[in-house]
């Protein structure tokens, strides 16, 4: 009876160690098969992985793991063969006993696999990361730049370059130069001391003013790639025309692309406004230093607005000479909104050319705002522009006085009576 018990309890225990056995044999193969497959990566370096983006130090604690694990689940898996071995050991001393036969000897079944997985953790400690590499593998490993390596915005460089961080501070609207092709890239790749700070100190030595230096890298950052000899060089031709220096620095300050404009195609440009409006060397740089985005500007718009100024509004040469010099706008003045404009005068109003001309800005007044106080002096009876003629109104207070001006001195009534009268049109 006490052998039998014995025996009972012995195959109890045998049965609970198997069953944790095979658990351990389990997460055994999973780890063999992890090891395998990280010394199958494409590069190994001394324990460390070099593959796609990963970094060095991810590379080494994810090895460190993965080496943990393994040793913790090989001694798991060691101490639950040998209980096995060692209760089988027992239930075969115990059936000998009671059958009245030998013991069977032991097998090498546990050392063999203690062999093997003395040989694989050998291995596996070939590629330590604790151990130290030669300076040229050192120097193989890639480790990538902080900078993101795509982003749809430059806001996300900010804080990784001091660039973008500088311009921002002198006022630089990233979020229009993002909207521009390539404009970010080439930000980016910009030195702020070796590229910005020398053409900023060109900027100040021809007069421009500090608040002025983010408006005109916003709108011409490729001023920030110009070699500096050319940009003085441009700079001196415009002096050279008789251009003050203080009108030069305006004409940077309010049209930047100036700066990026060859010598050669500024004379054209000077050249092009002096021989078609056939005006002489003071009034071509009167109209330039007011409107100097006429330098950097397409030529098409002007040669168009130039032809119907002379062949569908009727204007004379002089009278356009006239009108440009005091309005150098309608160069450039939108096309439909100038016809629209000078309909409403000479046909609606019947205002002769020779008015018009005298009176000029007129023609760069809002079509709405010339329409609503003529419509309205008209229903009072007062809309009379004839200078020969009395009550009468200059052209000029028309489109420039204030609504409450306007009402009260050349409409004689109340700014109410004019915005009642404008709910009716």
């Amino acid at each position: 009876m006490t052998m039998a018990s014995t025996c009972a309890q012995l195959c109890l225990r045998c049965r609970g160690l198997l069953g944790s056995k095979a658990s351990s044999l389990q997460h055994y193969v999973q780890v063999r098969h992890c090891v395998t497959m990280t010394r199958e990566f494409p590069q190994i370096s001394n324990g460390l992985f070099i593959t796609g983006n990963r970094t060095a130090t991810q590379t080494r604690l994810r090895w460190k793991q993965q080496m943990c694990h393994y040793n913790y689940m090989t001694a798991r898996y060691l101490s639950t063969e040998a209980k096995e071995k060692k209760c089988t050991d027992e239930l075969s001393r115990a059936d000998s006993v009671a059958c009245g036969t030998p013991p069977m000897p032991s097998t090498d079944a546990v050392p063999t696999t203690q062999n093997q997985l003395s040989l694989d953790l050998d291995a596996a400690g070939e590629y330590s990361a604790l151990e130290k590499i030669s300076d040229e593998e050192a120097i193989s490993i890639s480790i990538p730049s902080s900078i993101p390596p795509a982003s749809i915005s430059l806001g996300d460089y900010v804080d990784k370059s001091e660039t973008l961080t500088k311009l921002v501070q002198l006022g630089v609207n990233l979020w229009k130069l993002e909207q521009r092709p390539n404009v970010g890239s080439m930000l980016l790749r910009l030195d702020f001391n070796t590229d910005v700070v020398p053409r900023l100190l060109f900027l100040k030595e021809i007069g421009v003013e500090d608040s002025r230096f983010g408006y005109i890298i916003t709108h011409n950052p490729f001023f920030l790639t110009e070699n500096l000899e050319n940009l003085q060089a441009r700079i001196s031709y415009l002096k050279s025309k008789k251009f003050s220096p203080e009108t030069v620095a305006s004409m940077v300050s309010r049209a930047p692309y100036v700066l990026n404009f060859s010598v050669k195609r500024l004379d054209n440009r000077l050249g092009f406004y002096q021989q078609q409006l056939k005006l002489s060397a003071s009034n071509t740089r009167d109209i330039l230093a007011r409107l100097p985005r006429l330098l950097c500007g397409s030529l098409e718009p002007v040669k168009e607005n130039l032809k119907v100024c002379e062949i569908e509004l009727g204007f004379k040469e002089n009278e356009i000479q006239h009108i440009v010099i005091a309005v150098p706008k309608v160069l450039t003045a939108n096309k439909r909104k100038l016809t629209q404009t000078f309909d409403f005068l000479h046909n609606t109003m019947k205002v002769p050319h020779y008015l018009i001309t005298k009176f000029p800005q007129v023609l760069n007044s809002k079509y709405l705002r010339l329409r609503e106080r003529h419509l309205f002096l008209e229903y009072l009876g007062k809309a009379q522009y004839d200078p020969a003629l009395p009550n009468y109104i200059s052209l000029d207070r028309l489109v420039s006085l204030p609504d409450e001006i306007f009402c009260t001195e050349l409409a004689l009534a109340t700014l109410e009576d004019f915005y009642l009268f404008q709910k009716t049109l």
